[in-house]
């Protein structure tokens, strides 16, 4: 299964985002309030970051709840990675497991058109597995 085919499984298609001047605390609220585990942290139609309630959730155990007011550029992971929709949906599982990060843009050149997360993926995987078992229980029973 490629990226494309996850996209397209989402019920949203929408990008949730913050802009890196943004506190900590807003970008907090905002993942509640949508109830997702991420944010694309971006300049205009850049994407200079991603920021997820993990890296939160530890700073705040290393520094304290002071860190929440702090601006989102100083906790945002700068260095995103990034995929393509015509990625396989194991390569970027493998991805996500070896770098130990959750979530990962999805961009066609320099334009981000949607963002999935290990759960997506997983997802995905499961639902393709059903249906190769499907097909070969058919084959076995000569359906």
């Amino acid at each position: 299964m490629l990226v494309r085919q996850i996209l397209q499984m989402k019920p949203s298609h929408d990008i949730a985002s913050t802009s890196p001047d943004a506190t900590v605390a807003e970008a907090a609220r905002r993942l509640s309030e949508l109830r997702i585990g991420s944010l694309v942290v971006t300049e205009g139609d850049a994407v200079v970051g991603i920021i997820s309630e993990r890296d939160i959730v530890r700073e705040i155990g290393r520094r304290g709840p002071g860190c929440l007011e702090e601006p989102v550029s100083n906790m945002m992971t700068s260095r995103v990675m990034s995929c393509s929709c015509d990625e396989t949906c194991d390569s970027i599982l493998q991805r996500m497991t070896d770098g130990r990060f959750r979530h990962m843009p999805v961009m066609e050149g320099n334009r981000m058109v949607g963002i999935i997360s290990i759960g997506d993926v997983v997802k995905a995987r499961l639902s393709e597995l059903s249906m190769e078992k499907e097909a070969l229980e058919g084959m076995i029973m000569g359906h």
